[in-house]
């Protein structure tokens, strides 16, 4: 047999195990990502933003959230309306980053910003962090609803600029 159909054969061989295997559901992936189902559902309810004027703009918001990809990864869309205009507009997609409560949020938004964030998970709350000064913050309140806020930090202090309350469908 020549060497170079052994070649061949070796690297279709290599390709046909690493297509098997890259099939498979990386079951600590999955775990990780299970932590938030407390967020998977349809969501419909209403929020107050405050823009740099310091006027707060109210608005009705529909988070759609499901697993994909045999629960390794959470795909997440999000529409807010005021005055039947749309001023949310966003997809998102969670997946673990590895490490144990630690995830990745990809955020697209239709003006083709994008980008990839730091998340996580403590007691139940989950907090994802667009940039250094600024967090979300999502939780089940004591009703059952999707409770959010979004806040600033300027020095030690950390000052609310969105908060929604949606009920699931």
């Amino acid at each position: 047999m020549k060497k170079s159909t052994i070649l061949i054969l070796a690297l279709s061989v290599i390709t046909n195990l690493s297509i098997a295997q890259s099939s498979e559901t990386d079951k600590s992936f999955q775990a990780e990502v299970k932590k938030l189902s407390f967020l998977v559902g349809e969501w419909k309810g209403s929020g107050w933003m405050m823009g740099q004027d310091r006027v707060k703009r109210t608005f009705e918001q529909t988070e759609n959230i499901q697993f994909k990809l045999d629960s390794t990864a959470i795909l997440i869309e999000g529409l807010g309306k005021s005055d039947g205009e749309i001023v949310h507009n966003a997809l998102a997609i969670i997946t673990s980053s590895g490490a144990e409560n630690q995830f990745d949020f990809q955020s697209f938004l239709p003006s083709g910003q994008k980008g990839t964030f730091k998340s996580e998970i403590k007691e139940d709350v989950y907090y994802w962090y667009p940039a250094e000064s600024v967090r979300y913050i999502i939780k089940i309140n004591e009703k059952g609803q999707w409770f959010e806020i979004g806040e600033f930090n300027q020095g030690d202090t950390w000052y609310t600029f969105l908060e929604m309350t949606l009920d699931r469908k």
